[in-house]
């Protein structure tokens, strides 16, 4: 989902800075410069969102017993019974190799999602962009 995000989010910056990359490359800026802008944000945007990913996945691993017990009080509901279940508990294990696997796989996943935006980006003609400017 949050590619998706990214991809549409990037895609109408590019729609919504057509007029800037066109002034930017009648001044001289080659296509591949205007395109590694677009790679570089897309980056940045993924990298913030895997890190804070990351944190808020930790935070609610760390703490997950906890808040489920809290749901249960409050809600005056029982997730896992000990009567149907071995335990009474949600078991939470944090794994340094999950945590790696998953934000890498979270990063590249946001380079991939910034190649289409960067190509409209590079596509992008400054006459056309400018016609209606």
């Amino acid at each position: 989902m949050a590619v998706f995000n990214l991809v549409s989010s990037l895609v109408m910056v590019v729609n919504d800075k057509a007029a800037d990359i066109a002034i930017l490359r009648t001044l001289g800026a080659k296509r591949r410069m205007i395109m590694w802008i677009f790679i570089f944000q897309g980056a940045m945007v993924g990298l913030v969102g895997t890190i804070m990913g990351l944190l808020g996945g930790i935070v609610l691993s760390l703490n997950a017993t906890r808040w489920v017990d809290a749901i249960q009080q409050y809600f005056h509901v029982q997730f896992i019974s000990s009567s149907v279940y071995f335990i009474n508990f949600l078991p939470s294990r944090l794994e340094g190799s999950d945590l790696m696997l998953v934000g890498g796989f979270a990063f590249v996943l946001s380079l991939l999602a910034t190649l289409y935006p960067a190509w409209r980006s590079f596509k992008l003609k400054p006459v056309e962009a400018l016609r209606y400017e």
